[in-house]
């Protein structure tokens, strides 16, 4: 059997894990997956359990690597991650103590609310606004409310780890206990400018940095791998959606991508500076040695979440083919606001509760599942609004993510943003990125032609200005009027 370079990509995210072996053209030739749970215990709350985090992509590692031949030689591998997730765990020991708080927990909220007149400091240091959707928050809430995270800290021994310092120490056996900048800048404590935690901001959730990881670049040496007899080089870590920027090819300024997982996001990079743009994020990109980019970003909390919602608390759907079916059976237009987890970008909302707008006795599920797929679209429009009114206009993007299958979902879309949105054949953008970023750092020549898949379909907007400015003043008045009853009547 003739011999095989790969790569490994790790990818661990809010809904699965992942492991893929790719070869060096960028093709998947060997893959595994197992689901991930979120627990929802009380309203607001969204957290997992951190060693389920660890063992399905520890399986999902170990099915990847018995599915090729002993000849076959593994080059490096490349972690991708959720972000903002944070896990409570011993140094040195990376037992974990306590839940993990999701990048979806809002438990924080009061705790953040106390914070609103530093808004414009803090988001002048971290890119970032002070909202629960961030780790600091939740390890300020952990310290004040869990003995065990309390007594950890007391001790000299607690380790707030994002999740891609936990899985890199767990699988390289503590030769590395760092984050990389895409990481770091989402717990809230990092400055942007200096990629190093910052005092003040530390200093305004009353923390302390020797709770926390080193940082250093996201491409890099990060230990070694050993499973299954073989030892493979960790070169990479990064978080989940600057890889699938890298995955798609969008690393250069000008460039846009918008990913659809459990939540949505869409990315502009803006080059070797960060730019500002009101309730948008200032984010770091990958770094590779000194070079740095960043991207300005929208989200969406809830993507995935939103149907996962629709199918096992409401019983309107089987699966995501019921998406595409209910824009062919939909003969009723309703509204719908996505605020499972509160709204992300540009509103920074935790209060506003989901709603629907439009009922009538003639109201079918297909009507109501379209709605839900509809104001996601609304809504990362609305981030894409604020890029064009800031000067970095959205008109093409790559698209990834397992909503992006569904072609009439990714038609309003295109509709929602009038931009031309592009489809690649393959879909796995996250853990491609990981392995570019893994090859860069192992010195392969030109990693960067992996991610030049073809553009299996391409979405045109279909109205014209007039038509979408009237569906976008539609839009805003809905949103508005719900937060203002969210505000007005307490539920």
């Amino acid at each position: 059997m003739k011999t095989r370079d790969l790569l490994l990509a790790l990818d661990q995210g809010s809904s699965s894990s992942r492991a893929a072996l790719f070869d060096l053209k960028g093709r998947i030739v060997a893959f595994a997956q197992r689901p991930v749970r979120t627990k929802r215990l009380k309203a607001l709350w969204s957290e997992h359990d951190p060693m389920e985090l660890a063992k399905t992509l520890e399986f999902s590692l170990d099915q990847v690597l018995s599915q090729i031949g002993p000849r076959d030689r593994v080059l490096a591998a490349g972690l991708a991650v959720q972000r903002s997730t944070i896990v409570f765990c011993e140094r040195g020991t990376f037992k974990p103590v306590a839940a993990a708080p999701s990048w979806m927990d809002g438990r924080a909220a009061e705790f953040v609310s106390l914070l609103q007149e530093r808004q414009g400091e803090i988001r002048g240091l971290s890119g970032l606004y002070a909202t629960p959707y961030y780790s600091a928050p939740k390890i300020r809430w952990f310290l004040d409310h869990e003995p065990k995270v309390r007594a950890l800290a007391d001790a000299g021994r607690l380790l707030c780890a994002p999740v891609s310092t936990f899985i890199a120490a767990r699988l390289t056996k503590g030769a590395v206990v760092a984050a990389d900048p895409t990481c770091a800048q989402r717990t809230l404590l990092m400055n942007l400018d200096t990629a190093a935690w910052d005092p003040g901001l530390l200093a305004y959730f009353g923390l302390s940095a020797e709770i926390l990881p080193s940082i250093r670049s996201s491409a890099g040496d990060w230990g070694a791998v050993e499973r299954r007899g073989r030892k493979i080089p960790l070169l990479a870590t990064v978080g989940d959606q600057q890889s699938a920027a890298i995955g798609l090819g969008a690393a250069n300024e000008g460039d846009a991508v918008a990913n659809y997982g459990t939540g949505a996001f869409l990315l502009r990079h803006t080059g070797p500076r960060p730019s500002s743009a009101p309730g948008l994020l200032a984010s770091a990109a990958a770094t590779v040695g000194e070079l740095r980019g960043y991207y300005l970003e929208g989200t969406v909390h809830a993507a995935g979440t939103s149907f996962e919602w629709l199918k096992n608390n409401l019983g309107l759907m089987k699966d995501a083919k019921a998406v595409e079916e209910a824009f062919r059976k939909s003969k009723r237009r309703v509204l719908m606001l996505p605020a499972i987890g509160g709204l992300g970008a540009p509103r920074w909302d935790y209060k506003t509760k989901t709603a629907f707008f439009g009922l009538d006795s003639q109201t079918t599920r297909h009507d109501l599942v379209r709605a839900t797929a509809e104001g996601l679209c609304m809504l990362l429009a609305d981030a894409a609004a604020v890029m064009t009114a800031s000067g970095s206009a959205v008109t093409r993007a790559q698209v990834a993510g397992g909503l992006s299958r569904c072609d009439a979902l990714m038609s309003f879309q295109a509709d929602a943003l009038g931009a031309t949105l592009e489809r690649r054949k393959e879909v796995e953008a996250t853990a491609l990125g990981a392995v570019i970023l893994a090859a860069k750092a192992a010195g392969l020549p030109d990693p960067e032609r992996m991610a030049d898949a073809k553009v299996e379909k391409t979405f045109a907007p279909k109205s014209d200005e007039t038509a979408r400015a009237k569906r976008r003043s539609e839009w805003t008045a809905f949103v508005e009027s719900t937060q203002r009853l969210s505000r007005e009547i307490c539920l």
